[in-house]
């Protein structure tokens, strides 16, 4: 065992307890620093890369313990405001996604700006020591929950289209703010409408450059892509923040509470490749050359997306290398989700709950999500040749053309 895995492993032991409420859990882990591991020191955790984060979460997981918070804070909001905010803003901003009391949400995409993210049209005007904010957001997941949101809005439309934005923490319990589910075709709600009426954010709250916010966003989207394309190690957990009601609850509750995660959709990972070899062998079928192909193939793009992944974090890799890895997702959801309905059959159509074929047919209606959010693999394709292989851009507008003056959608 590793060093990493040796103190971790003597730390849960002492620590983990599963009458504790889920609060009082993830403040442990946030205090010791393994809520989230690949943090500084600076910003509440160890700075291990993602083998030590990997190493740490095993333990959790073979410990039968209760996972850090889940959700977009953790993901995106922590690692970007301790890459770009000042340290009063990580001390006041980070802590809280760290031990589970905020949830956030991705003020980023709009009708009018989703591919074409730089297009945003959301204004965010100076008035004193604060901004005011207009505008509308969309595919913004866990909005209904979210405590602060990650805001880019354009603060100075002269400026060419990249350099008038800037990047906020947004409060999204204030007047103005309306969120509107959008219900999928799995019958859940994960992305939201946001709609920003004259709403308030202090200046103290940019984070970075006045007009560096699409900088800043950049790295958003990297750690975004970074995390969707990674598989780590999966743990029972649950949504973080004030609104979700889940810090009272009995941490041991949420470990017990069953299979996957909180949108009841299986990663596509190979625990669930060995599962569906386990019903295939139930169901007398291993022998079937074609089932037997297809079982093949989604265990080797598996193993060729982890280490993908791995060549992504190795010194020197291409820039693209996040994109490749979201790219990679897409392709690993489709693949699952043939070979799911593929073992189970005609139960793949039915909409039924608590057993395997259920998260079957949750994967199903899901798959072709992840080609969409995140940016679309028409997206990731352009940015990894541009890039990646270095070839020339879409025709477009010069890069100092005013925004004012670009045509809208």
């Amino acid at each position: 065992m590793s060093d990493i895995t040796n103190e971790a492993a003597s730390w849960v032991e002492q620590n983990w307890d599963p009458d504790l409420t889920v609060g009082e859990w993830w403040q442990r882990l946030a205090d010791a620093g393994y809520s989230h591991p690949t943090l500084p020191e600076t910003a509440g955790g160890r700075g291990y890369n993602r083998a030590g984060n990997a190493a740490v979460r095993t333990v959790i997981k073979d410990a039968g313990a209760m996972g850090p918070p889940t959700g977009l804070g953790m993901m995106l909001a922590a690692p970007t405001i301790a890459a770009h905010g000042t340290q009063e803003q990580i001390d006041r901003l980070v802590k809280p996604i760290t031990n589970g009391q905020h949830a956030w949400c991705q003020l980023f995409s709009e009708p009018n700006a989703g591919s074409d993210l730089a297009s945003l049209q959301t204004s965010a005007i100076a008035d004193g020591d604060e901004f005011v904010v207009n505008g509308q957001k969309v595919w913004t997941s866990g909005g209904k929950i979210a405590d602060m949101g990650m805001l880019i809005a354009r603060t100075d439309p002269q400026q060419p289209k990249h350099a008038g934005i800037s990047y906020f923490a947004f409060e999204m319990e204030q007047d103005g703010v309306d969120v509107r589910p959008l219900t999928e075709m799995t019958g859940r709600a994960i992305f939201n409408e946001v709609f920003l009426d004259d709403c308030r954010v202090h200046a103290d709250d940019l984070i970075g450059d006045m007009g560096n916010g699409w900088r800043v966003a950049n790295d958003t989207l990297m750690f975004e892509r970074m995390s969707l394309g990674a598989n780590p190690v999966p743990l029972r957990s649950c949504s973080p923040g004030s609104i979700a009601g889940n810090l009272e609850r009995r941490a041991g509750d949420i470990v017990s509470a069953g299979r996957g995660g909180e949108d009841g959709v299986p990663a596509p990972n190979l625990a669930y490749w060995g599962r569906l070899v386990e019903v295939a062998r139930e169901q007398g079928r291993l022998d079937d050359p074609v089932l037997r192909d297809q079982i093949v193939r989604f265990w080797s793009l598996a193993e060729v997306n982890r280490l993908t992944a791995m060549r992504g974090r190795a010194k020197g890799a291409s820039s693209a290398s996040p994109n490749i890895s979201k790219l990679m997702m897409s392709e690993l959801y489709r693949s699952a989700r043939e070979l799911g309905a593929a073992v189970i059959g005609m139960d793949a159509t039915l909409a039924t709950r608590g057993d395997f074929e259920s998260a079957v047919q949750e994967l199903v209606m899901f798959s072709p999500g992840p080609a969409i959010y995140g940016g679309t693999d028409q997206v990731q394709r352009n940015i990894i040749g541009e890039r990646g292989l270095g070839l020339p851009r879409e025709p477009g507008p010069a890069k100092e053309t005013p925004f004012s003056e670009l045509p809208k959608n």
